[in-house]
């Protein structure tokens, strides 16, 4: 989940929005990780609990509910992907003498060649870790390097001086809007180990705790670079930041952070929107591997045709936070309805669930009337 989260978008979204809100982008960090925190833990719970996956465990309840839940998901799934293949691209591009085509479709092959591996699941999972753990000692050292002010963070963190909601709904939507808070639970679930709801709850909490430390360590780099008076690339913002601090040294860095937040992407959007498949329809459950390829291969293809890269990874975390009031109410609305003897779902996390809903819902609305219009 959380390396599904630490993508292309999540690196352009954090250097943009720190570029244009500077030290109060504490706030707006603090206070995702608060609404991130409250929709993954009543999410995860949920499903794992009762032992279905997403789509099945609505459809069982409200008929339709999770074929209309599975396009959804799957859609933003498929707009997050494109922006994680021009990612991969783009930090292959800055590794070695490739353009940014061949370097996506390079990445999109490998992608592939994991999901054909005999032992995908296995493969799958230590792929990503090795590359999460690389990213964040790379960001670690590159935050330490460029000596933000951290007192004034921490200030501005609690008093900020601007608040956008877009900012909020679009971090919001790149960390647990659509696909990718199904990740973990969807993983837990076919991964087929028993769990106690203990064990649900940390491993809930330490994914978003783990893309809110590598977040923060990003936005400290960027903070310390623009104060040192830096001006970023519009084209590759994040690049610049890394350029910056560690001349062409940190280039090359960003280029194998870029590409493994991107290709790790890459793994947990065709992993979870294939398992939302596997529901629709039993040709897709038959066919899981077949289906991973042609996602992969959409994606890229969709990429190499659109260009435009820093757009699409904008716009598809605000398509993805407008998709999270759906997929968080209809499973609030299910634990109301479908009561289990054996497990009461917390009325806090209930509760402070539907407020989230009806919260994210309202700055949604807001940020497609008036913000989404400046990215094209």
């Amino acid at each position: 989940m959380a390396t599904s989260a630490i993508g292309p978008g999540f690196l352009t979204q954090t250097t943009v929005f720190t570029q244009q809100l500077m030290a109060s982008m504490g706030f707006v960090i603090l206070t995702s990780v608060i609404i991130d925190i409250v929709a993954q833990l009543n999410i995860w719970l949920i499903l794992t609990v009762n032992n279905q996956k997403a789509s099945q465990l609505a459809n069982g309840v409200l008929p339709g509910s999770g074929h209309l839940l599975t396009l959804l998901i799957v859609f933003g799934g498929l707009a997050f992907n494109i922006g994680n293949i021009s990612g991969c691209g783009l930090g292959l591009q800055i590794l070695f003498p490739v353009s940014v085509e061949t370097g996506s479709i390079i990445s999109a092959l490998l992608a592939i060649a994991l999901f054909l591996f005999k032992d995908a699941g296995r493969a799958m999972d230590a792929f990503v870790k090795v590359l999460g753990i690389l990213m964040l000692v790379l960001m670690l050292y590159v935050a330490v390097t460029t000596q933000p002010p951290v007192a004034e963070v921490v200030y501005r963190t609690f008093l900020p001086e601007t608040i956008r909601l877009s900012t909020i709904v679009t971090l919001v939507g790149g960390t647990v809007g659509g696909y990718i808070t199904f990740a973990g639970a969807h993983r837990l679930l076919e991964a087929g180990k028993p769990l106690s709801r203990q064990e649900v709850r940390r491993s809930a909490v330490n994914g978003i705790l783990l893309t809110a430390a590598m977040r923060v360590l990003l936005f400290l780099a960027v903070l310390g670079v623009l104060l040192k008076g830096a001006m970023l690339d519009a084209a590759n913002p994040a690049a610049s930041v890394f350029q910056s601090a560690l001349g062409v040294a940190g280039y090359k860095i960003f280029g194998v952070v870029l590409w493994s937040a991107a290709i790790t992407s890459v793994v947990g959007s065709a992993y979870t929107s294939v398992s939302f498949l596997k529901t629709l329809h039993p040709v897709f459950d038959k066919n899981a591997k077949s289906t991973t390829v042609v996602f992969i291969l959409i994606s890229t293809v969709v990429f190499t045709l659109t260009g435009k890269p820093v757009a699409i990874l904008l716009l598809a975390g605000a398509i993805n936070g407008f998709i999270l009031p759906f997929s968080l109410g209809l499973m609030l609305w299910i634990v109301m309805k479908h009561k289990s003897p054996l497990y009461r779902h917390p009325q806090w996390l209930l509760w402070s669930g539907w407020l989230l809903v009806a919260v994210m819902l309202w700055m949604s609305v807001v940020t497609f009337v008036n913000e989404l219009p400046r990215l094209f």
